[in-house]
């Protein structure tokens, strides 16, 4: 991977990657500030204000900026996360300029109305009923609250229905003026476009404020729980077995990250294969792994029918267990190196994917590696790394059980 890289006076950081075979370009707006950044009373501001940038500025309305994006064909959306926040979207190169306009007067100048206030305070709280009502996704939330215990990377983005009810407009436009500053800006764009003429749309676009936001404090996390279970009358019982991980620029992530494909990220793994090809006892069933700036966490996900419940949790303990005390395989590490390095290479054949990838190395990570120096570091983990790295990550005395069904917890409690 070629990019190219300039970092501005007021502090934007700005990145490319040209891919002159294409017309398009998606570029994105990265902030560092997220859901860990906020105060316990103001849970939910980062995604809040992320609605917010669409709702308009001084000089555009909520529809102005729908009909901006819709007359070039584009796609235009944002996220938010435990760590950063993201503004982006998909145009063809000669409209570069016009949406960039657009991104950073959404970004840099939210009016936040008042009535639009209240009415995206209605559409967030709708949609966490929404998240409410999946348990599929909620369970992994409870896993990570009871993992991460009181630490503010437990929580959930999206915040909870008491603290959108209660945070204010006022609350909501400090935080966008401590946080979305410059410095704590990258932008990240791939595709069809011309770095000079990126760094000038950039520098034009952007105040020379020069502030710094408040340093993010870093601490350990204390687990709350080994085990929760949320009875619900569910027709699948949910499940997330994990435990703590390993933080974002570990020298161990390339081992971690082969470890957890054969676990559970393909179809050979061995989790797959134990629970859903041999026994059939479940349809979705996968490992995964977060990491954060100073920590992380590992899960194993299985949906299953109630009767199933407590025989899976069963299967995943042993299959951990084996991991440890058994080892690996070097058919197992070399399948799991190709599905990694495979599925990296054809996700980065995308500008969408590649502008990711820049503009979160960038904000996250003390390096940009490139795609071989990735693949070699992947080929460089030895059956040695693996089998050290799954003995302190994976022992039983760490994992944390979370469950959605109709159960209370007695059946799971000498599970762990």
């Amino acid at each position: 991977m070629l990019y190219s890289t300039t970092q501005l006076q007021n502090g934007v950081r700005v990145l490319s990657e040209k891919m002159p075979s294409i017309r398009s370009v998606t570029v994105g707006l990265w902030i560092a500030v997220g859901s860990r950044d906020e105060e316990d009373s103001m849970q939910g501001s980062s995604h809040f204000l992320e609605h917010l940038l669409f709702k308009g500025t001084a000089t555009r309305n909520a529809r102005d900026i729908a009909e901006t994006f819709d007359a070039m064909g584009g796609d235009a959306n944002a996220f938010s996360a435990k760590e950063y926040t993201c503004l982006y979207c998909k145009v063809i190169d000669e409209d570069l300029p016009a949406a960039m306009e657009c991104l950073a007067d959404m970004l840099s100048r939210p009016q936040m109305r008042p009535d639009d206030v209240e009415s995206e305070r209605r559409v967030i709280l709708e949609e966490i009923a929404m998240h409410e009502d999946s348990p599929d996704d909620l369970v992994h939330d409870l896993f990570t609250a009871n993992l991460l215990g009181s630490h503010p990377l437990g929580r959930e983005v999206m915040g909870t229905t008491e603290t959108i009810w209660a945070v204010t407009r006022d609350q909501l436009a400090s935080f966008h003026d401590t946080h979305y500053l410059p410095r704590n800006l990258v932008v990240a764009a791939a595709g069809n476009v011309d770095h000079e003429a990126l760094v000038e749309l950039v520098q034009s676009a952007f105040s020379e404020d020069d502030r710094s936001s408040p340093a993010r404090v870093l601490s350990a996390p204390v687990p709350a729980q080994r085990l929760v279970v949320a009875d619900r009358k569910t027709e699948q019982t949910h499940i997330v077995l994990g435990g703590p991980g390993l933080p974002r620029d570990h020298p161990d992530r390339f081992s971690w990250g082969v470890l957890d494909t054969l676990l559970g990220g393909g179809m050979s793994s061995r989790l797959f294969q134990e629970i859903r090809e041999t026994r059939g006892l479940a349809y979705a069933v996968y490992s995964y792994r977060n990491l954060f700036s100073e920590t992380g966490l590992w899960g194993v996900y299985a949906g299953v029918t109630p009767p199933n419940a407590v025989e899976v949790v069963k299967i995943i303990q042993n299959e951990l267990d084996r991991v440890v005390e058994e080892g690996i395989s070097e058919a197992e590490v070399d399948r799991a190196k190709g599905h990694l390095k495979g599925a990296m290479v054809i996700g980065l054949e995308d500008p969408s994917s590649r502008m990711t990838r820049l503009g979160k190395s960038e904000l996250l990570h003390t390096e940009i590696l490139s795609i071989e120096q990735i693949m070699d570091r992947i080929d460089g983990v030895t059956l040695e790394d693996l089998n050290r790295v799954a003995r302190d990550l994976l022992s039983r005395e760490t994992r944390t059980l979370a469950v959605i069904g109709p159960f209370t917890e007695d059946p799971f409690s000498d599970l762990l």
